[in-house]
């Protein structure tokens, strides 16, 4: 997590920790964490990970858990090429959107990109760049739901982790 709320990703694997999940490992500063639990994980868990960060350095982050079973679909549900990682990017959801604004999304797609929208993902091929994206930015609006992007390159390494590598 960086930018004006840093926690670096040793604090926040502390706080992981002490709120009893195990083999909790971080990927870049961006609050990729993977980690186990000894229950099934659930929002109170999330609850719980953003009043622990709270309490400790004094902001509410928005966090996002999925199960290793979720994170297994929002990879294998991928439709673009995953040679570039950089330009393919997943947005993880909240939940379903119950009423996304596809017309939007359409206008705001450039003549390049791609979408689709899959019930708690939607992957979005920007081969352009995501900076110069104007769908990208208007995602979260568009699809009335909270989300956190990821570059494909961070998915790949993300369910690697999971994997155990």
């Amino acid at each position: 997590m960086g930018g004006k709320n840093s926690l670096p990703m040793k604090e926040l694997a502390a706080i992981l920790e002490k709120l009893g999940f195990t083999n909790v490992r971080t990927y870049i500063q961006s609050g990729n964490v993977v980690f186990e639990a000894s229950h099934k994980v659930t929002a109170k868990d999330s609850e719980r990970i953003v009043d622990a960060i709270n309490a400790a350095k004094g902001f509410a982050p928005h966090t996002l858990i999925l199960t290793q079973d979720s994170y297994r679909r929002a990879f294998a549900s991928n439709p673009f090429p995953v040679d570039e990682g950089k330009h393919l990017h997943c947005f993880f959801l909240d939940r379903a959107p119950a009423r996304p604004d596809v017309d939007r999304l359409n206008r705001l797609k450039g003549e390049s990109e791609a979408f689709l929208l899959s019930g708690t993902f939607f992957y979005l091929f920007a081969p352009d760049g995501i900076g110069r994206s104007k769908l990208a930015p208007a995602v979260e609006s568009a699809l009335g739901v909270p989300a956190t992007a990821r570059n494909w390159n961070t998915v790949q390494k993300l369910a690697s982790m999971l994997e155990g590598g």
